[in-house]
């Protein structure tokens, strides 16, 4: 039965392909998975537009982003959920205002997700 491979073949196999993936997230990046909260695009925007202003409104995020009010306020929910960023929502006047700040959990979320980006690059960059 030549080509048929035994399951532990099979599972040297699958170490190997997980041992190359390893191989690809070198540095100090290699332990850290992937935030899934902050990949999603819309959250990485936001995030980020944050990373760089003291805070921002609703309307100034959806503007900034081209994001409509349900997206934004899904993908912020979801931030805020995992306490990325805090939401004050007030009055201005009479006017309803929401204000978005990125929290510390947040700003160290940003540093490790970019940690890791960069450290996929510079792997992807060698290799090429």
């Amino acid at each position: 039965m030549a080509g048929k491979r035994t399951g532990a073949a099979r599972a040297l196999d699958h170490e190997s392909r997980a041992d190359r993936r390893l191989e690809v997230a070198s540095g100090p990046a290699a332990s850290l998975e992937l935030d899934r909260i902050i990949h999603e695009r819309v959250r990485l925007a936001i995030v980020s537009a944050l990373a760089v202003n003291d805070a921002l409104t609703f309307n100034e995020l959806k503007d900034l982003l081209g994001a409509t009010d349900g997206n934004l306020s899904v993908h912020a929910r979801k931030l805020e959920d995992a306490g990325y960023l805090s939401c004050h929502k007030g009055f201005l006047g009479r006017v309803p205002r929401t204000e978005f700040k990125l929290t510390a959990k947040g700003r160290q979320a940003l540093e490790r997700y970019l940690a890791h980006m960069e450290g996929l690059i510079k792997s992807t960059r060698r290799g090429a």
